[in-house]
Protein backbone atom coordinates (compact mmCIF):
# COMPACT_ATOMS: atom_id res chain seq x y z
CA UNK A 1 0.00 0.00 0.00
CA UNK A 2 1.41 3.54 -0.51
CA UNK A 3 3.55 2.24 -3.31
CA UNK A 4 3.02 2.20 -7.21
CA UNK A 5 0.98 -0.53 -8.78
CA UNK A 6 1.48 -2.48 -11.94
CA UNK A 7 -0.55 0.52 -13.71
CA UNK A 8 1.61 2.95 -12.04
CA UNK A 9 -1.07 4.46 -9.54
CA UNK A 10 -0.68 4.73 -6.12
CA UNK A 11 -2.25 1.38 -4.89
CA UNK A 12 -5.01 2.02 -2.31
CA UNK A 13 -6.19 -1.36 -1.88
CA UNK A 14 -4.41 -4.45 -2.28
CA UNK A 15 -5.70 -7.97 -1.10
CA UNK A 16 -4.34 -11.40 -2.04
CA UNK A 17 -6.37 -14.95 -1.42
CA UNK A 18 -4.52 -17.56 0.35
CA UNK A 19 -5.37 -20.30 -2.51
CA UNK A 20 -3.75 -18.28 -4.99
CA UNK A 21 -5.44 -14.81 -6.42
CA UNK A 22 -4.37 -11.10 -6.19
CA UNK A 23 -6.89 -7.59 -6.56
CA UNK A 24 -5.46 -4.25 -6.69
CA UNK A 25 -7.24 -1.27 -6.17
CA UNK A 26 -4.94 1.69 -7.55
CA UNK A 27 -5.59 5.78 -8.20
CA UNK A 28 -3.89 7.85 -11.12
CA UNK A 29 -0.91 9.03 -9.53
CA UNK A 30 0.64 12.89 -11.15
CA UNK A 31 3.76 13.61 -12.62
CA UNK A 32 5.80 16.33 -11.76
CA UNK A 33 4.19 18.89 -14.15
CA UNK A 34 0.99 17.94 -12.48
CA UNK A 35 -1.08 16.57 -15.33
CA UNK A 36 -2.36 12.82 -15.19
CA UNK A 37 -0.36 10.11 -15.61
CA UNK A 38 -3.03 8.28 -17.39
CA UNK A 39 -6.85 9.48 -18.60
CA UNK A 40 -8.84 7.13 -16.25
CA UNK A 41 -7.91 7.60 -12.55
CA UNK A 42 -8.70 4.56 -11.36
CA UNK A 43 -7.58 1.03 -12.07
CA UNK A 44 -8.07 -2.21 -10.63
CA UNK A 45 -6.13 -5.33 -11.12
CA UNK A 46 -6.78 -8.29 -10.66
CA UNK A 47 -6.05 -12.63 -11.31
CA UNK A 48 -5.82 -16.08 -10.36
CA UNK A 49 -1.79 -17.42 -10.62
CA UNK A 50 -1.37 -18.86 -13.53
CA UNK A 51 -4.70 -18.97 -15.16
CA UNK A 52 -5.75 -15.02 -16.12
CA UNK A 53 -4.99 -11.78 -15.22
CA UNK A 54 -7.48 -8.68 -15.88
CA UNK A 55 -7.38 -5.12 -15.33
CA UNK A 56 -10.93 -1.96 -15.30
CA UNK A 57 -10.77 1.51 -15.32
CA UNK A 58 -13.16 3.82 -13.31
CA UNK A 59 -13.94 7.37 -13.15
CA UNK A 60 -14.43 7.27 -9.50
CA UNK A 61 -13.47 6.52 -6.68
CA UNK A 62 -16.82 5.17 -5.42
CA UNK A 63 -17.36 3.27 -8.06
CA UNK A 64 -14.07 1.47 -8.37
CA UNK A 65 -14.36 0.70 -4.37
CA UNK A 66 -17.70 -1.08 -5.27
CA UNK A 67 -16.47 -3.11 -7.72
CA UNK A 68 -13.10 -4.26 -5.55
CA UNK A 69 -16.03 -5.48 -3.29
CA UNK A 70 -17.80 -7.38 -6.39
CA UNK A 71 -14.59 -8.53 -8.21
CA UNK A 72 -13.01 -9.95 -4.86
CA UNK A 73 -16.04 -12.10 -3.85
CA UNK A 74 -16.26 -13.75 -7.66
CA UNK A 75 -12.62 -14.52 -7.39
CA UNK A 76 -12.82 -16.12 -4.11
CA UNK A 77 -15.82 -17.84 -5.58
CA UNK A 78 -13.74 -19.19 -8.93
CA UNK A 79 -11.03 -20.51 -5.98
CA UNK A 80 -13.19 -22.42 -4.45
CA UNK A 81 -14.54 -23.51 -7.72
CA UNK A 82 -10.90 -24.97 -8.94
CA UNK A 83 -10.64 -26.48 -5.46
CA UNK A 84 -13.72 -28.28 -5.40
CA UNK A 85 -13.64 -32.30 -5.67
CA UNK A 86 -17.18 -32.93 -6.45
CA UNK A 87 -16.11 -33.61 -10.42
CA UNK A 88 -13.66 -35.03 -12.27
CA UNK A 89 -10.48 -32.96 -13.31
CA UNK A 90 -11.67 -32.37 -16.70
CA UNK A 91 -15.18 -30.83 -15.74
CA UNK A 92 -13.41 -28.75 -13.29
CA UNK A 93 -11.07 -27.70 -16.01
CA UNK A 94 -14.12 -26.51 -18.28
CA UNK A 95 -16.16 -25.04 -14.90
CA UNK A 96 -13.27 -22.85 -14.03
CA UNK A 97 -12.81 -21.23 -17.19
CA UNK A 98 -16.33 -21.44 -17.87
CA UNK A 99 -16.25 -19.02 -14.60
CA UNK A 100 -13.35 -17.26 -15.85
CA UNK A 101 -14.98 -16.29 -18.97
CA UNK A 102 -18.16 -14.88 -17.50
CA UNK A 103 -15.83 -13.04 -14.82
CA UNK A 104 -14.76 -11.15 -17.55
CA UNK A 105 -17.72 -10.28 -19.37
CA UNK A 106 -19.44 -9.28 -15.95
CA UNK A 107 -16.43 -6.94 -14.99
CA UNK A 108 -15.42 -5.25 -18.64
CA UNK A 109 -12.31 -3.29 -19.43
Amino acid sequence: MGTRGSEDGLILLDEEHPLGARITLESETRSGSGTKSRPVPFAITCGIYGLFFHTRFFTSEPEARNAFAEMKLELARILALAGSETASGEETRHAVFAAISAFVERFPT
